[in-house]
């Protein structure tokens, strides 16, 4: 049977759209709600947006089956292209994006450039499902990139926004971000994370077996990393109350490249493994990873480094408003595509 997006899912952007609402009406309606949050703050630390980004990324690398990775070494073919479309034309491709649409807005272009090195490692299983991949394929691959985001991720945040722009000479505005601090912030909202689904999977696994860790534990855990984002989106727009006038032309100018992305990204995927012979179902599993990026990953970095007030952050939570209904038409378009290429 063919598989349905949950309609918890399917109404993300839904969510995110009244998440913001609430978060500007609370700002609004009580502004004393600055100050406690400034009293939960520890260092550049704060205590609840801390909770928030961890549970969020919590259930998406418990999902992560990682004795699936000794099986990549034996297809050669399907890693080599997928290491190569993740993290050489993905963030290639969005730094170009970023830098023609938001080179007049370099906090945005951080922001966009922030996502684009964040390989997908959550919905990219729904929207593998519903485009009949291969479920092996698709959860191999997202712990391959789990791996490689852990080792990484700050190296390459380093050299796309530190070195890249001041070598190509783009605009005239300073970027410099520290790789200390982006290291740091990886290492609290992915690696702890990462640490703890890690061992939840291999205890748990162990004492209860694999089914009922699959089939009741992490659809029990799964709706937190959605409620967690909706907690963060809210606590940064009640935080962002005198921005608000602004943000309907912003979520545009951020949303244009996004939108290009991944179609793109998807189309170019799509096509390689097509010429390469790659049969569907790895195909998809393939394109919908490399299309689909980590936010929750991009947007605990942003804030880390650059304040919960960043338009870097911000940039960050318009993700996944414009990932979801993109990745929805393209899981059509995948699945005509497997009809028209694929006898």
């Amino acid at each position: 049977m063919h598989p349905k997006l949950k309609f918890i899912d399917r109404y993300l952007t839904l969510w995110i759209f009244i998440a913001m609402a609430l978060g500007i009406f609370l700002g609004n309606c009580f502004p004393q709600l600055s100050t406690i949050n400034d009293s939960l703050t520890i260092g550049s630390t704060n205590i609840l947006l801390a909770v928030g980004l961890l549970l969020m990324m919590y259930p998406p690398l418990a999902k992560v089956d990682y004795s699936l990775l000794p099986i990549a070494w034996k297809d050669k073919k399907v890693l080599s292209v997928s290491l190569v479309l993740n993290w050489v034309v993905g963030p290639v491709l969005m730094f170009l994006l970023a830098v023609i649409f938001l080179r007049d807005s370099p906090d945005y272009m951080i922001g966009l450039i922030l996502i684009g090195l964040a390989r997908c490692i959550a919905m990219v299983l729904v929207w593998n499902d519903l485009g009949k991949g291969n479920r092996e394929y698709g959860a191999l691959l997202v712990a391959l990139n789990s791996i490689f985001q852990l080792l990484f991720y700050s190296l390459f945040v380093w050299l796309f926004i530190n070195v890249l722009p001041r070598q190509l000479g783009i605009g005239s505005f300073d970027i410099s971000v520290s790789m200390l601090d982006i290291a740091h912030s990886v290492l609290l909202y992915l690696g702890l994370p990462f640490f703890a689904g890690f061992i939840s999977r291999y205890i748990l696994v162990k004492r209860k077996g694999k089914d009922w860790y699959q089939h009741h534990f992490i659809p029990t855990i799964s709706p937190i990393t959605l409620y967690a984002l909706l907690f963060t989106i809210v606590l940064m727009f009640s935080l962002k109350g005198d921005k608000i006038i602004e943000l309907p032309l912003d979520v545009l100018k951020v949303a244009i490249p996004l939108i290009i992305y991944f179609v793109l990204m998807f189309f170019v995927s799509f096509f390689v493994n097509r010429s390469l012979h790659i049969p569907y179902d790895k195909n998809a599993a393939i394109s919908f990873t490399a299309t689909g990026n980590n936010f929750e990953l991009a947007i605990a970095v942003a804030i880390a480094v650059f304040g919960i007030h960043s338009p870097q952050a911000f940039v960050g939570v318009i993700g996944p408003l414009i990932e979801v209904p993109v990745l929805i038409l393209l899981v059509k378009v995948s699945l005509y595509l497997k009809q028209k290429f694929y006898k």
